[in-house]
């Protein structure tokens, strides 16, 4: 029985990919020197498609998480600062359906209490969340500025014996 509650947990409690890229989105906007990014250098960042990318970044513009330019010289920002958005209203946001199981067509629906337990999880994991801001998630900007910078810089070249001057005498 705990194999099964373990496999519950960890199969149903996973975000959807939109969730998760609208989550590096914010947190790249959180800590990045301008507070300024477009929808290119995410996407070449993080590997991230860049059609699905641009509907994340039309979602959270749409609730109020992005201020965003389009043409020339756009992209989008924080709509607000990182220590007013909180986790929970953004996974309430970009989560079609936060139901951790289809209870609605099960015949054992009218007896069960398996429902009311999942509703109260749901309910618990959002009040975790509610309870932390982007600003919390991006705290460690420095390093989160380290590590974004080598996603978005080409790799560098390797150094050796391959290289002609490796060949020469001292």
């Amino acid at each position: 029985m705990k194999k099964y509650a373990l496999l519950l947990a960890e199969t149903f409690m996973q975000l959807t990919r939109h969730t998760d890229y609208a989550l590096r989105v914010l947190i790249h906007l959180a800590v990045a020197p301008t507070g300024r990014a477009t929808i290119g250098e995410i996407a070449d960042s993080y590997d991230l498609s860049r059609n699905h990318l641009m509907k994340v970044v039309h979602h959270l513009g749409q609730g109020g998480y992005l201020d965003t330019q389009r043409g020339r010289g756009g992209g989008f920002t924080l709509a607000r600062p990182a220590e007013a958005i909180t986790l929970g209203e953004v996974i309430r946001h970009t989560e079609p359906d936060m139901n951790m199981a289809d209870c609605g067509s099960c015949a054992l629906r009218p007896a069960c209490g398996l429902s009311g337990i999942l509703r109260a999880a749901t309910s618990a994991f959002l009040a975790v969340l509610d309870q932390h801001s982007l600003a919390d998630a991006s705290r460690d900007r420095a390093g989160l500025a380290a590590i974004i910078a080598t996603l978005s810089s080409p790799a560098p070249a390797v150094s050796g014996a391959c290289e002609p001057s490796a060949l020469l005498p001292d």
